[in-house]
């Protein structure tokens, strides 16, 4: 899958100058640089890291020295490089751990992969980016999508964002596309106009549906739904474009991917996504 630039933001600097609030500042630096460790392709440098992060270099060297020692990453030996490790993955697994839904939702995702040959993710949000938390290959297929657990989608380009974005109350919804507004910068009316037809698609339709606008060959389905602590969450299929044509995710993906939601909703006792006007 194509990578997604986004500008980076300004990295916010502390109103005042007393020490809990420099302390406060540093984390939230230290977690920057630590996810663009994660977003790189490859072992990045600090010069990368401050160029990406707008962070000045000698603060990304002092926070980089201290991700080291602190065991979350590793420079590369007889290089300025950085990776990650693995105490990283025990973040990760203590959210995966206590993520229920996936254990509960996952009977269901594999039926959904099976009944329609696509590929089946379960998808939240972290930010501006969709994120993968569960995915279910189809038993037989020819073409299947290669997101797996921890795979970002774009927001604003995929099925799963719009169904997403369309399961938010609106005051949810307007709070979040300021923030997308403010990082498409120039291209905002072009973003703004896909995703408001985009959103009258899925409030029509009860689901998202996206050909080849994220990814070249690649068609996909989504609805959106209601977790029981009121946390939104989306059911992702997608599949070859020459097989998943839209015409054919209409007639049967779509009843097969809103009765895989009706039954998740069920299970874990959450809710359908509202309507816009709701």
């Amino acid at each position: 899958m194509p990578a997604t630039t986004r500008k980076p933001a300004p990295v916010s600097k502390p109103a005042e100058k007393d020490g809990a609030t420099e302390e406060v500042a540093a984390l939230a630096r230290g977690l920057t640089v630590l996810r663009r460790v994660a977003s790189a392709d490859a072992p990045i440098s600090n010069r990368e890291l401050a160029e990406l992060t707008g962070i000045p270099k000698p603060s990304v060297s002092r926070l980089t020295a201290t991700l080291v020692k602190a065991g979350f990453l590793f420079q590369l030996p007889d290089s300025e490089r950085f990776v990650l490790t693995a105490s990283v993955l025990e973040l990760s697994n203590g959210f995966l751990r206590n993520f229920d839904i996936r254990a509960r939702a996952r009977p269901f995702l594999v039926e959904l992969a099976d009944r329609t040959a696509l590929s089946v993710h379960l998808v939240t949000r972290d930010r501006l980016d969709m994120v993968v938390i569960e995915a279910v290959r189809p038993s037989s297929a020819l073409l299947v999508s290669r997101l797996e657990i921890g795979s970002r989608m774009d927001l604003t380009r995929t099925a799963a964002g719009h169904a997403y974005l369309a399961a938010l109350t609106a005051p949810q919804r307007k709070a979040l596309m300021a923030g997308v507004q403010a990082a498409a910068g120039d291209d905002w009316p072009h973003v703004h106009a896909r995703v408001a037809h985009a959103l009258a698609q899925t409030d029509k339709n009860g689901f998202a549906i996206e050909t080849g606008e994220w990814s070249a060959g690649l068609n996909a389905i989504a609805a959106g739904f209601v977790g029981p602590s009121g946390e939104r969450y989306a059911v992702n299929c997608g599949g070859a474009a020459h097989l998943s044509t839209r015409e054919w995710l209409l007639e049967h993906a779509a009843p097969a991917l809103v009765g895989c939601v009706a039954k998740i909703v069920r299970e874990i006792g959450g809710a359908p996504r509202l309507r816009l006007s709701e």
